[in-house]
């Protein structure tokens, strides 16, 4: 088909209309072109196609699909043949459903461990979410179902999500925040990239040139389309002029008359109208049309590989005297109420309807154990202690040889919409804890939860096994590790520290106001505890195995480095092998070491293999903001073998001749980042490195105008009476929510966005110009913004008429 042929035959109207969702899912279809409507879909760790009345956050019940373990489970595998397989499962669900886009997989940074959705997200580390992205990508397109990878980009806070703006200097922008992308984009060529909600810089990511043209396109080669989170889209013309192709969802007849007022009145040319146009019809018009049914058959293939999936995923963090594997005919006791009501996935947009749900007092019974019975100990949702809950849970314990204690953090915990505010297991969990302790030893904590959280509680415990959240299929997975039918194979994603105080940002996570400062730079996650010498609970890379592994015989050749492995445990058993760089510079401040390669092998107990780690155009380069591109920086580099990030089993050193010229070094410039004390950077060190100066806070104030990108929340600041009666609602209602234990999503949702959000996600209900007449009735004048809001409404009305029932 000739797109710039067909591009050129559609009138305005119906270009306009392309560029905007037909409802909350579908695009516009041209009947007369025989261009059809396209259907995306959640799905980062399954798929979410409602029935009946759709919703973005999930509130709504969706048709069933297989739950597979979440993101931030999946790359504790490092297992990128396991994420293609995932891809290829939730490819084939979405043909069965008519689903054209699935949206995912998500791959920000887990910047803090407090970020709401830290488990959509694969690690604190861009090469390890980069690689498990890219196999979901090739996965997913295998089938012929588009990817859309998200949410780009410095996506890493919920508070204020669709209202704050990412300050992040160009280097740790390149090298932390968007290299996840850059190995997706360039390995898995996805035919659909998500924008974030949020502001990289001053500018938001739905109409950012430097990211959407500048990166994505012209250095990275990108030839999808650009479609906006939901709601995500700031100035629809602005976006389309910058390379952002759909905004969704649907804004009814406002999106569409947006670009044709922008077209006759010269705001926009159609030149670039017609490339957007083009640019999208090219990939969508390239989409084969498929079908399938998902036979019982498929069905039980799915759960299966959901449970091979947590299998892998899971991480043995301890294991004292050898505990586990449980020997057979142990007298095991259940407690906990995740062992009855498992939190196998995360809350919000990505909420699957699973297919079947395992849980552990169900299946206990089919393992070579003797159950001696399960007791609750405590109810989720809730910080209280139950003493009759406790006290059965204590009786129950005395007359078990172990415990499995299922714990971790529940749904109010850890939210789209909302960042965590607590880093410990919830209150009653650590009493009972303590209680069991007194009666029985051998307390085995089986641990859930989308990211990582105090576990100052380890010392009561003999072993730890942690399943994250491990989807429909958790519970047998768990089991079958626990009594050794496979040894865990999984390490972690993130490090865990000892205490929230311990981390890079400390207190100033989220970021409250209108801009969040990345004062650590390139120091995230390893990087950050390494380079200011802070001791941790559990490093990044961390897991433990039945087994145990032998390195030896390491040899550097130009394309990459190998070495020899043996199993020299009792086991049959995987170990993740993992390369580490680093380079003592003083021209540039750099971490200790960071992750370039790593590989997961299979070995037999006794065996030997030799196993090769390549290096890539990723593994000594660094971002020259002076040059601003990428450069090589000359010298000696050490490269390094582990089994974390700490433990370190082999080295050796290989040298760059480097691309870039020798210069002054910086440590002048940049002290506290040389040093590793990020906590204490200056404002003007930050600036300096940021080469701008940061946004300054209005000072809170009592009452002030609010304008269109200032969120629903501030209007406990407006001058109307009303306005702010209308916030102490909302206020209570997300108090209420939170002290029951469970997140009203959309009250975080409304609570959190800005309002020219409004017309963006009320179907054409609402346009720009009510939303205006609204502002003016919260910034004081009741009638004259009523006024103009039912003047707008007719108009509205017209517009509608005009555009879209004469369609």
């Amino acid at each position: 088909m000739d797109i710039k042929l067909l591009t050129r035959t559609l009138t305005l109207k119906e270009k306009a209309l392309l560029l905007s969702g037909k409802n909350n899912w579908e695009t516009h279809e041209i009947a007369r072109m025989n261009i059809p409507s396209f259907f995306l879909s959640d799905g980062p760790h399954g798929l979410r196609k409602q029935e009946g009345k759709a919703d973005h956050l999930g509130l709504n019940e969706s048709r069933k699909s297989t739950c597979f373990p979440t993101a931030a489970t999946i790359a504790n595998s490092w297992d990128e043949t396991l994420a293609r397989k995932i891809g290829e499962a939730i490819g084939e669900e979405a043909i069965s459903q008519d689903v054209d886009v699935v949206l995912g997989p998500g791959l920000n940074i887990k910047r803090d461990p407090r970020g709401g959705r830290n488990f959509e997200y694969f690690s604190e580390d861009p090469y390890l979410a980069g690689k498990m992205a890219a196999s979901y990508i090739k996965g997913i397109q295998a089938t012929g179902t588009f990817a859309c990878p998200k949410h780009f980009a410095a996506n890493s806070q919920e508070t204020r999500r669709m209202a704050s703006d990412s300050e992040v200097d160009l280097r740790s922008l390149r090298e932390i925040y968007l290299t996840g992308f850059e190995i997706a984009v360039k390995e898995a060529h996805p035919k659909a990239i998500m924008s974030a909600y949020n502001k990289v810089n001053g500018v938001y990511a739905n109409e950012n040139a430097f990211l959407l043209r500048d990166v994505l396109k012209q250095e990275w080669g990108f030839d999808g389309f650009v479609v906006s989170d939901w709601g995500g889209s700031n100035d629809h013309v602005l976006g389309v002029q910058n390379g952002s192709h759909l905004e969704m969802p649907s804004t009814g007849a406002a999106g569409a008359n947006e670009i044709i007022q922008a077209i006759q009145n010269g705001e926009l040319s159609e030149q670039v109208l017609d490339e957007r146009i083009s640019e999208l019809l090219t990939v969508l018009l390239s989409k084969e049309t498929k079908s399938g049914s998902f036979s019982s058959e498929k069905e039980s293939e799915h759960h299966q590989l959901a449970k091979e999936a947590a299998l892998k995923s899971a991480v043995l963090l301890k294991n004292e005297a050898a505990i586990l594997p449980l020997k057979k005919g142990t007298k095991v006791a259940l407690i906990g109420e995740f062992a009855k009501k498992p939190r196998y996935q995360g809350a919000g947009s990505s909420l699957v309807n699973p297919t079947r749900l395992e849980a552990a007092t169900d299946i206990i019974r089919d393992y070579p154990v003797e159950f001696v019975g399960f007791e609750t100990g405590y109810k989720t949702n809730s910080l209280a202690t139950k003493p009759e809950l406790l006290k059965e849970a204590v009786e129950l314990a005395k007359k078990a040889d172990v415990v499995l204690l299922y714990l971790g953090l529940d749904e109010s915990s850890e939210s789209e919409g909302m960042d965590r505010t607590q880093f410990t297991l919830p209150q009653n969990q650590l009493e009972l804890i303590h209680a069991l302790k007194q009666v029985n030893s051998n307390l085995i904590g089986i641990l859930a939860g989308g990211s990582s959280f105090d576990l100052s509680f380890d010392t009561d415990l003999k072993a730890i096994l942690t399943g994250y959240l491990s989807g429909q299929a958790g519970a047998s997975a768990l089991l079958d590790l626990l009594t050794g039918k496979a040894s865990p194979s999984g390490k972690l994603n993130e490090t865990y520290p000892f205490r929230l105080e311990d981390t890079a940002l400390g207190d100033h996570f989220p970021a409250k106001g209108k801009a969040a400062q990345y004062f650590e730079a390139l120091f995230v996650g390893y990087r950050y505890y390494q380079a200011a010498s802070v001791p941790v609970k559990y490093p990044f890379g961390f897991g433990l195995s039945y087994s145990k592994f032998a390195y030896s015989d390491i040899e550097l050749s130009e394309t990459g480095v190998s070495f020899q492995l043996t199993n020299t445990g009792q086991f049959d058993a995987e170990e993740i092998s993992q390369l580490y760089v680093s380079m003592e510079s003083g021209q540039n401040f750099r971490p200790k070491r960071e992750l370039k390669a790593f590989a997961k092998t299979f070995l037999k107990r006794g065996e030997s293999q030799t196993v090769f780690l390549p290096f890539d155009e990723y593994t000594f380069r660094y971002f020259d903001a002076e040059t601003n591109q990428f450069e090589i920086e000359p010298g000696h580099y050490k490269v390094e073998i582990g089994t974390s990030s700490e433990a370190i089993e082999l080295s050796t050193t290989v040298e760059q001749k480097g691309t870039a010229a020798k210069k002054k070094s910086q440590v002048e410039k940049f002290p506290h980042y040389f040093s590793g004390q990020m906590k204490q950077v200056p404002l003007a060190e930050f600036e300096a490195l940021l080469g701008r100066e940061v946004t300054k806070e209005e000072a809170t104030l009592t009452r002030r105008p609010l304008l269109e990108n200032d969120t629903i929340g501030d209007m406990q600041f407006a001058k109307s009476a009303l306005a702010r009666l209308a916030y102490h609602i909302l206020e209570q209602k997300k108090q209420r929510s939170e002290k029951k234990g469970k997140p009203n999503l959309n009250v975080l949702f409304i609570y959190n966005m800005p309002f020219r959000a409004i017309y963006k996600m009320t179907a054409g209900k609402i346009d720009r110009e009510m939303v205006q007449g609204i502002l003016t009735i919260v910034n004081g004048s009741f009638w004259k913004g009523l006024r103009s809001v039912l003047k707008a409404r007719r108009n509205c009305k017209k517009i509608s008429k005009k555009i879209l029932e004469e369609e």
